[in-house]
């Protein structure tokens, strides 16, 4: 099987992610477990998800599927916040309170006690970055995040982003998840560059373009 190092951090993953989009909705629990296992078999380490994936439903079957067959030490479990989990004003966002509250749910949805890659899902235009990245700082250092990666973002709000976290002594992104493929290359001008000067590993979502390449 064939590694990449997720960005600069060393950490080994396979070429190809598990993504858990579908799992808890169109993909029913029993299918979306079989996957995982098949998907572990076959050689792969790196499964992503999301909080608001079927409103935590991909969490819990991935968290279970894990617990059954005691893989979770061979995994790089990646998972995002930002999306509404709730009717409650604070229930979505990129707020200090809702990360720190969104993480326990998340972590509790998954069986786990860390979380290995905790993505920003979308950016915000009205929090401040520093808001956010001190309450992902926080929760590195307390061991329940070892790191962080964001989504969707483009590259001047990465670049943004990193200057923050140089410029405050912050934890810093060492990803970032871009939509990509044959049909969408718009990452090609500014993002990819910055990936390659910065270190930060391209984690594309949508190869396929929602089908329409299959």
């Amino acid at each position: 099987m064939q590694y990449r190092s997720l960005g600069r951090t060393g950490v080994q993953v396979t070429p190809l992610c598990l993504g858990a989009m579908n799992f808890g909705g169109p993909t029913d629990e029993a299918e979306s477990i079989a996957i995982i296992n098949r998907a572990l078999d076959g050689g792969i380490n790196f499964i992503d998800t999301a909080n608001v994936y079927n409103a935590g439903e991909s969490e819990r079957i991935v968290g279970k599927a894990l617990q059954q067959n005691g893989r979770r030490d061979e995994i790089v479990l990646a998972t995002k916040v930002f999306g509404k989990m709730g009717e409650g004003p604070n229930e979505q966002g990129v707020t200090r309170y809702h990360i720190i509250k969104a993480c326990e749910d998340s972590l509790r949805r998954l069986q786990t006690d860390r979380i290995d890659l905790y993505q920003l899902h979308r950016p915000s235009l009205t929090v401040p970055q520093d808001e956010t990245l001190r309450a992902f700082d926080d929760l590195v250092r307390a061991g329940k995040v070892r790191y962080i990666g964001c989504s969707t973002f483009p590259a001047w709000k990465v670049m943004e982003a990193l200057g923050v976290s140089q410029e405050e002594h912050l934890v810093r992104y060492i990803s970032e998840q871009p939509p990509y493929n044959l049909l969408d290359r718009r990452i090609e001008n500014e993002l990819v560059p910055l990936a390659q000067a910065h270190g930060l590993a391209l984690l594309p979502w949508s190869p396929l373009a929602g089908g329409i390449l299959a």
